[in-house]
């Protein structure tokens, strides 16, 4: 696959706030995929599709209540694996946000905020702009804009 980012969600009911990362891909020409895939329920397809996009830079794991989608995709590669910890469950999203920050001393996984798939498509993107300066330009200028709004509205 071609694909630099992997994005991957425990489950179709996942897609509302998984999408705000595909629309960050977009924004930004980042060519990403996106795959429903539990670490419980398919493991073997987990597997597989680790396997298909080994060539990604970046993987993006959202999981709610246990999480531990993005702790296997850790186990799975050396590339940077952000998780994305899904509100639900009866602690709604705080269970899968110790699951997904608690990993295990050399197993890292970066965590962002509760529901925060763009903030893990960004840090992609960033990640992706260390070696792409087209990328990196169109970061910073995104972050002009997003200066230039805030300014707006004081107007």
């Amino acid at each position: 696959m071609n694909a630099q980012v992997l994005v991957l969600m425990g489950s179709e009911n996942d897609m509302k706030i998984m999408e705000k990362a595909a629309e960050v891909f977009k924004e930004f020409s980042v060519k990403a995929d996106i795959k429903i895939c539990s670490a419980h329920r398919s493991p073997n397809f987990l597997h597989k599709l680790m396997e298909e996009y080994k060539d990604a830079k970046v993987y993006i794991a959202g999981a709610g209540m246990a999480a531990h989608l993005a702790g296997v995709v850790a186990s799975l590669t050396t590339k940077p694996v952000i998780g994305v910890p899904l509100s639900g469950g009866i602690m709604s999203g705080l269970d899968a946000l110790l699951s997904t920050v608690q990993m295990p001393s050399g197993m890292p996984v970066a965590t962002v905020a509760v529901d925060g798939a763009k903030n893990a498509a960004m840090l992609a993107v960033q990640i992706i702009a260390l070696s792409d300066e087209n990328l990196a330009q169109k970061l910073k200028e995104a972050r002009a804009a997003q200066e230039k709004a805030i300014i707006a509205k004081n107007k």
